[in-house]
């Protein structure tokens, strides 16, 4: 091999090393991006499980409610019937006060705004839980395609420094600015697009 060859051989060495540089500080830009969506889609998954969890158990307390309110408001309607079978004033006036009680019982079941465990708050509760949930997901879904991107584009940045291939390189950062652009909509606006 003569001197020329060597320097030849030499300057694209070092080309390549350049070129590989790059490929590699891409790759670390994309394993970043990548670290920030998957950290932000467990987040989210987390919190949607935890809300679906919460909605569960408000519409679990206002079924129980429920079945309650209307046991005690049958219990008034059947007092109701025997008020004028009643044989005393004493009696009726007992039984009137006890359909009165079982009256105010029902009512607080129903809504209770102090405690905010009436059933219209229970279902107030249990509705804007289940709307955390689905924006939650709604984040979630697009975080999991943010990520999925930005590991088809570390692959493939990869590939280019085996292959040679700089096509490989821009076909991984246009995934890089894709799971990006995920990335964004499920921070700002997760509900713009409408994943399963």
């Amino acid at each position: 091999m003569s001197a020329h060859e060597s320097m030849e051989q030499a300057e694209h060495t070092k080309e390549a090393a350049g070129e590989n540089r790059k490929i590699a500080l891409l790759i670390a830009v994309i394993a970043l991006c990548l670290a920030l969506s998957e950290t932000l889609g467990k987040g989210a998954q987390t919190e949607s499980i935890s809300k679906n969890v919460e909605a569960s158990n408000l519409w679990a307390f206002f079924q129980a409610k429920s079945i309650r309110r209307t046991v005690v408001q049958t219990a008034s309607d059947q007092a109701k019937l025997g008020v004028g079978t009643a044989g005393d004033a004493a009696a009726k006036a007992a039984l009137q006060k006890q359909i009165d009680d079982w009256q105010q019982t029902a009512a607080r079941y129903r809504s209770e705004p102090s405690t905010g465990e009436g059933t219209e708050q229970l279902a107030e509760r249990a509705k804007h839980a289940e709307e955390e949930r689905d924006l939650a997901t709604a984040k979630y879904h697009h975080f999991e395609l943010a990520s999925a991107a930005f590991q088809i584009g570390i692959v493939l940045a990869s590939a280019t420094i085996i292959t040679g291939m700089i096509a490989l390189a821009w076909i991984s950062g246009l995934l890089t600015v894709a799971g990006i652009a995920f990335t964004a909509l499920g921070i700002f606006v997760p509900h713009l697009l409408h994943l399963p």
